[in-house]
């Protein structure tokens, strides 16, 4: 039996609530719900097992990671479909930064960069490619 003891979810402050949100949805194919009329305002973006929270950023401009620090993504999410997932975007007109590669770490990964100029990775290290492929072979 597989014990789960975390699952993640990301937290984007954002200028535009509702125009991010509208873009997860129409371009990544996102659901949203809406929580604007609470304490603390926000949207909750739901695809499969991913929840992205996003809050206002009172006025300050999105620093993605690479212009802060140099490099570096915002936000990486885990699938062994890459391929089917870089094509989905693709047709949507998603800005991809990175297509689908091998990296020098070990992973297959594609990257792309969201409406509020954020960097998100989607991939898998190779090895649990192979673990996972056995899985759904047996």
């Amino acid at each position: 039996m597989e014990k789960r003891l975390f699952q993640s979810h990301c937290i984007f402050p954002t200028l535009d609530i509702e125009k991010t949100a509208d873009y997860y949805r129409n371009y990544l194919g996102f659901r949203s719900v809406a929580y604007l009329n609470t304490k603390e305002p926000h949207i909750c973006l739901y695809r499969d097992d991913t929840e992205i929270i996003l809050t206002r950023s009172n006025g300050q401009k999105v620093i993605p990671n690479r212009t802060l620090y140099g490099y570096g993504y915002d936000a990486y999410f885990i699938t062994d479909r890459q391929k089917a997932l870089q094509k989905e975007f693709e047709d949507n007109g998603v800005n991809i930064v990175k297509a689908l590669i091998k990296t020098d770490y070990h992973n297959k990964e594609f990257v792309i960069e969201d409406i509020d100029g954020r960097w998100i990775g989607f991939g898998i290290k190779e090895s649990q490619v192979k673990r996972i492929k056995n899985k759904r072979t047996s």
